[in-house]
């Protein structure tokens, strides 16, 4: 095979395979808003738990922002659901689902390390979803939950990078 051919097949396979990619993470809208309502569940459960263990003012503040700003998100998702007719999963499996996407729970500093951690690397996975699913959906009510919610959720990650930087 000519170094041509062979170099337009790996091409054409590396496409493919970032398609493939970019396809792995379109979501139904059903699904999509089942499993960001269970992530949102898990970092408000997360940070109510960092409000009450930690002794630090600045995990305490950030923990509040957190909560309301959750909590927010995921009401708009229920209503979305609603208003799209959609199955979603019940109010006890999303809180199942909830529970192991939590991180383990630590004591003192070491808990506040943790916390933080687990913060930026949630909300850094919340951030690419819904960007995934903003680009791929047609559905105008997740598009307007994304153009919403980004911005929240840019300030989280910002907020608590600072904070493990500070730990």
């Amino acid at each position: 095979m000519s170094r041509k051919a062979s170099r337009v097949r790996n091409i054409s396979f590396f496409t493919l395979l970032a398609l493939g990619a970019g396809s792995a993470f379109a979501q139904s809208p059903a699904d999509f808003i089942n499993d960001a309502s269970a992530k949102g569940m898990a970092d408000i459960e997360a940070s109510r738990l960092a409000h009450q263990k930690s002794e630090s003012k600045e995990v305490k503040d950030y923990t509040i922002v957190v909560i309301n700003d959750r909590t927010t998100a995921n009401q708009h998702l229920a209503k979305i659901a609603k208003k799209l007719d959609l199955p979603v999963a019940s109010r006890d499996d999303m809180a199942d689902k909830a529970k192991t996407l939590m991180p383990e729970a630590l004591e003192g500093e070491t808990f506040d390390q943790a916390y933080a951690a687990s913060q930026v690397k949630a909300t850094e996975e919340a951030i690419q979803q819904i960007e995934q699913e903003a680009q791929t959906t047609d559905v105008p009510e997740i598009k307007a939950f994304a153009a919403e919610t980004l911005p929240k959720l840019q300030n989280h990650l910002e907020m608590a990078r600072a904070l493990q930087a500070s730990r």
